[in-house]
């Protein structure tokens, strides 16, 4: 099985995550669908990363997808099967994949020339980014992880999601935010996390809890 991707990618960074937590035997493919040569056309007709292609050669792409199909043939659950539980995971996804939706909206705008830059679909996103941030810091007042006692997918959703806004979108959430920094120290201090570092992001703080 082979993971297509880039390094910097928080979607395809997700996926990477997964496969590390499961020890799951999945090679990492630095592939992007712009590379020459590409095979996306073949993998995923939405030229879209992460795409998986499993030992048979049929591909599966879209992160959530992906994530879920991975925790469901292999050993030990990150996303409950049924129940509450399941739907508390990923209700938590879905915010972190909104958040990380928004992170890129607001680099790619600011990617353009300042003069033809929309300041308020800038400011549209930079919202959604702190109402979650928001409602992220009281869901994780004296809690380790969101939802149970065990590390899940909505803590791994999340902690990529709020790397990936000191990555593209950094500023102070941090000292805003203590208690989701405190939080987030945690996760972020998780093997698979560190591994998974993307390049540029290595020396930007990641504080101790």
């Amino acid at each position: 099985m082979k993971l297509y991707g880039s390094l910097t990618s928080p979607y395809v960074r997700k996926v990477r995550i997964l496969v590390k937590e499961k020890s799951i035997d999945c090679d990492f493919v630095v592939e992007k669908p712009g590379d020459a040569g590409t095979r996306f056309p073949q993998l995923n007709p939405l030229a879209k990363v992460p795409v998986i292609e499993m030992d048979g050669g049929q591909a599966m792409f879209d992160s959530p997808v992906i994530c879920e199909f991975l925790d469901c043939e292999s050993e030990g659950q990150l996303i409950p099967a049924s129940g509450e539980a399941r739907w508390e995971v990923l209700r938590w996804q879905a915010l972190a994949d909104g958040i990380i939706d928004a992170v890129v909206a607001i680099f790619l705008e600011n990617l353009r020339p300042e003069q033809s830059r929309l300041d308020e679909a800038i400011e549209k996103q930079q919202k959604k980014v702190a109402n979650a941030i928001n409602m992220l810091n009281s869901a994780v007042k004296a809690r380790d992880f969101l939802v149970g006692s065990e590390f899940t997918m909505a803590d791994l959703a999340v902690g990529v999601a709020l790397e990936y806004i000191d990555f593209r979108y950094p500023h102070d959430w941090r000292n805003r935010f203590p208690e989701l920094a405190f939080w987030v120290a945690s996760i972020s201090a998780r093997p698979s996390f560190r591994e998974t570092v993307p390049p540029g992001m290595e020396n930007q703080a990641r504080p101790s809890h």
